[in-house]
Order: C-alpha cells, then sequence, then structure tokens
C-alpha cells in the first residue's frame, strides 16, 4: 500500500509529458500539413520557458531575451556553414554561444534592477542586432544567413519537406529541454531563485549570493534561449536579423503572460495559444488578429491562475475522495 502511494505522485508527474506527446501525435497524425508550424511552436517553447527562468522564477523584468537566441541561431548557423551540418553538433554551439552571451551581459546588466535593468538589457540585442547587420559578409546582413544545409540527425534522419523529421526532431528537444529545466528549477539552486524573486533582501541576509546566483540563472537561460535559436535555424534553414529584434522579445513576453510565468507548462500552452491564433487569426484578418490576443491578456489579468489553479485541485481533491480505497472489501 506505502509501495503504491508513493508510486501515484511519480505518474501525476509524468502525466503532463505525457500529455504533450500525445498531444504531437495527434498533430502528425491526423495534421501532416501543420507539421512545419508544429516544429516552429517546438523552438519559440523552448524560448518561452528559458525566458520564464529570468522572468518567472527568477523576478527579472527582460525585453532583450532575444539576444542569446539570436546568437545561438547565427552561431548554428554558421557552423553549419564552415564547420559541420551535424544538427546535434550544432545544437551545442547555439546552446554554447547562448550562454556565453547571457554569462558575459549579465556581469553588467544584472548589477541593476528595475527599469534600468530592462533597458539594458534591450540595449545588448539592440547592440547585437546592428552589429549582425555591420558583418555583412559573415551573417548576410538584411538578406539573412542562409545556403547551409543540415546533415542527417543520428546519421540516419534527414530533413525532409514535408517537416515530419523536423517536426520530431523539435518536439524530442522540447520535451527534453522542459524535463531539464524542470530538474533544475526544483533543486536547491532553483528554489534559491525562487526566493530571491520573493524577497531578495531576506535571501541576502540568510546568507545567500543572490548576484552569483542571478548570474548563474541567467547563464541557465541563455543556454536553452541559445538553443532554441540553434533549432529555429536548422529547420528553417535561414536566420534573419528578426532573431534579434525587440518584436520577437515582445512576443514571448506575451506568450509567457498567456500561459502564466513560473510555469514551464504554461509556457508551452501559451505559446500554443499565441502562435495558433496568429496563424488562424491571421488568415482571416491579418490586420486585426492581436485584438484577440489583447482580449486574452485581460482575461488573464482579470481571472489569475491561482484562482482556477485552487478550483482545479478542489476538482481533483474531490475525485480522490470519490474513489474507493483498494484496500476496501
Amino acid at each position: 500500500m506505502q509501495l503504491m502511494q508513493h508510486a501515484q505522485p511519480a505518474w501525476r508527474h509524468a502525466m503532463p509529458y505525457l500529455l504533450w506527446l500525445a498531444l504531437a501525435v495527434v498533430v502528425y497524425v491526423f495534421f501532416p500539413n501543420q507539421l512545419p508550424l508544429g516544429a516552429r511552436m517546438a523552438c519559440m517553447a523552448i524560448f518561452v520557458m528559458s525566458l520564464d527562468l529570468v522572468v518567472g522564477y527568477a523576478g527579472l523584468a527582460t525585453l532583450g531575451h532575444c539576444a542569446m537566441y539570436g546568437v545561438g541561431a547565427y552561431a548554428a548557423g554558421l557552423w553549419a556553414t564552415h564547420v559541420s551540418g551535424d544538427p546535434l553538433l550544432g545544437l551545442c554551439v547555439g546552446a554554447l554561444a547562448g550562454t556565453l552571451v547571457a554569462a558575459l551581459s549579465g556581469l553588467f546588466v544584472l548589477r541593476y534592477q528595475g527599469l534600468t535593468f530592462l533597458m539594458l538589457t534591450i540595449a545588448v540585442s539592440q547592440i547585437l542586432q546592428n552589429l549582425a547587420s555591420k558583418l555583412r559578409q559573415w551573417t548576410g546582413g538584411d538578406d539573412g544567413l542562409s545556403g547551409f544545409s543540415i546533415g542527417k540527425i543520428l546519421g540516419w534522419a534527414s530533413f525532409d519537406l514535408s517537416g515530419r523529421v523536423a517536426f520530431v526532431y523539435a518536439v524530442a528537444v522540447m520535451l527534453l529541454s522542459l524535463w531539464l529545466m524542470r530538474r533544475i528549477m526544483g533543486s536547491p539552486f532553483g528554489l534559491a531563485c525562487v526566493g530571491i524573486h520573493e524577497n531578495r533582501l531576506r535571501m541576502a541576509a540568510m546568507g545567500s549570493a543572490v548576484t552569483a546566483q542571478l548570474q548563474r540563472v541567467y547563464a541557465v537561460a541563455g543556454f536553452f534561449a541559445g538553443l532554441a535559436g540553434a533549432l529555429s535555424a536548422q529547420i528553417n534553414q535561414i536566420v534573419g536579423l528578426d532573431t534579434l529584434g525587440f518584436d520577437l522579445s515582445a512576443e514571448a513576453l506575451v506568450m509567457l503572460v498567456l500561459g502564466g510565468a513560473g510555469n514551464l507548462h504554461g509556457a508551452i500552452a501559451g505559446t500554443l495559444v499565441f502562435m495558433g491564433i496568429h496563424h488562424l487569426a491571421s488568415a482571416i484578418n491579418p490586420y486585426h488578429w492581436l485584438f484577440i490576443i489583447g482580449a486574452l491578456l485581460v482575461l488573464v489579468v482579470l481571472l489569475p491562475r491561482e484562482r482556477w489553479a485552487l478550483a482545479w485541485r478542489k476538482r481533483w481533491a474531490v475525485v480522490d475522495l470519490a474513489k474507493p480505497s483498494r484496500g476496501a472489501v
């Protein structure tokens, strides 16, 4: 009986992963024409989850998170152009590039808080975007970096025109990233970041190295943002200046708010909602589709996550009480 009680929480912990996997299978089987869109959604979901580490867990408001994403994308594209088209190596290169940008910029921007920090993150992304525009011989400038080819995944799966391999590849990387981020933020390090978010002064009084912890979580977020950028470069096989643009950071923040900051599963849900509405509503009315997003944001503010989450937990508690005990005759 005790063994079964311990196994139940583990099953519930795995349930969200199974639900995302089931959704991916449904899209793969019944919506084959939407697989390229699904792959882009998976890339963006990784990026929004990395933003959640900074905004939702560490409490750092940023609008320059695209800096790590864009550098990771360019790094993967340049690696494929001049060194190797191996996709897994390209992911590693992009992730390391994003980590490097986050670590170096974090040494400076994390000295400040609030609006100053927000503006400095925007400045970093704008500097990098301008630099990418000037280095036309490397990045392609306004035309973007293209013409590189990506090799087979693990030596046997080639990217196809229908997007099937790209979709499976992107979803696999997304689920692995989700698992890693949840493991990291569930560790003592992640809990310390949450504590800093809730009360920075108290954590400092308890002896926690606040700035050092924030620099670490910023670098970790940069790792996954660079990973998302590299994955996007491999799937689209083109990298443009918009990967370093302000619009990308703003849209990612809207996706995070829609899904709920501080919840990695919510980050994925917010990404799917935003990009799904963008795809469907913009086809109907390309000029006013943002009205729907605005209405959803208003609902998120008026109906905070804590309210419906509490109602959800109460419902499940009632269901559990209604279930007969296995020990009952």
